[in-house]
């Protein structure tokens, strides 16, 4: 999800603004958690954090070192106070209930980087949301190049024919430049694919053109090679001209950092948080009051 720069500064603060220090160690309060994740009643919340525990000991690591009992004094309308169980969490634990959260939701996919990247600063977990939007892209791109083979395949019963299609649509959307002239132009290696290496603008404006192909040929019942790779040229071409209007040439962005590696560095990172976080150590009683 492309997330814009003015949520992802809103969703910083709010984050930054409840994180708390018990014995040296960063720790965040599950109720002040909850707001900010959008759960509205407290036992929805804490299924989520109980499925982040089981996720914890799945993972070889113990709960209680990252999941700990507390109390927590808070405000009554009468001015009165009252004493309500609440749970501190490392970043480990933050982290994995974010990930047991819908992504689709703005201010969970924030947290799930928030909570990953190490050091803590508004430029990293920006640039860190784009490199997942990228790779949430490529997974989309090729979702929908199966889809549409699949859809060809069905009326053509020809298995190259794909290959042929999607060759045009490329040309058609760099201006001319076929697949083969692309990966030469970025210095692409000769048995990966294009859109490996292509930025995400580009790959999401592929895999449009993709689904309006996709869309056409059902619709309109579409059952020639002629008459399909007609329509996914005309759509590729529609969207070259958008992007055009735009000022954005499509065979003029740079190549971008190869997926695959991409993907390894942000797992191999996911994987080392836990040992990135110290135990907690909390006494149990009022943690997090004023």
């Amino acid at each position: 999800m492309a997330m814009h720069r003015d949520l992802i500064r809103k969703l910083f603060r709010s984050f930054e603004e409840i994180a708390h220090r018990e014995g040296g160690t960063e720790c965040w309060l599950a109720r002040e958690l909850q707001e900010l994740l959008g759960y509205t009643e407290w036992r929805n919340f804490a299924a989520v954090v109980q499925r982040a525990r089981d996720a914890c000991a799945n993972a070889g690591h113990d709960p209680d070192d990252h999941f700990v009992a507390v109390n927590k004094m808070v405000e009554l309308g009468s001015g009165a106070q009252r004493r309500i169980e609440d749970v501190a969490l490392t970043r480990y634990a933050a982290y994995l209930i974010a990930q047991n959260g819908d992504p689709k939701k703005e201010a969970i996919a924030f947290a799930q980087t928030y909570f990953a990247v190490q050091a803590r600063k508004q430029e990293l977990i920006e640039a860190r949301l784009a490199e997942i939007d990228r790779l949430e892209a490529r997974r989309s791109l090729t979702a929908s190049e199966k889809e549409l083979g699949g859809v060809i395949f069905e009326r053509l019963r020809e298995s190259d024919t794909f290959a042929r299609i999607k060759s045009k649509g490329d040309a058609a959307l760099f201006g001319g430049w076929t697949t083969r002239d692309m990966k030469k132009r970025l210095g692409v290696p000769e048995p990966r694919a294009l859109a490996d290496f292509l930025p995400t603008i580009t790959i999401k404006a592929k895999d449009l053109a993709n689904e309006m192909t996709s869309h056409n040929v059902k619709a309109k019942d579409l059952r020639s090679e002629q008459a399909i790779t007609s329509d996914h040229v005309d759509n590729n071409r529609e969207l070259r001209q958008a992007m055009g209007r735009r000022g954005i040439k499509p065979e003029e962005l740079s190549a971008d950092e190869d997926v695959r590696k991409l993907e390894r560095r942000l797992q191999a990172e996911q994987k080392k948080l836990p040992g990135r976080v110290s135990r907690l150590e909390v006494d149990g009683e009022d943690v997090g009051q004023q």
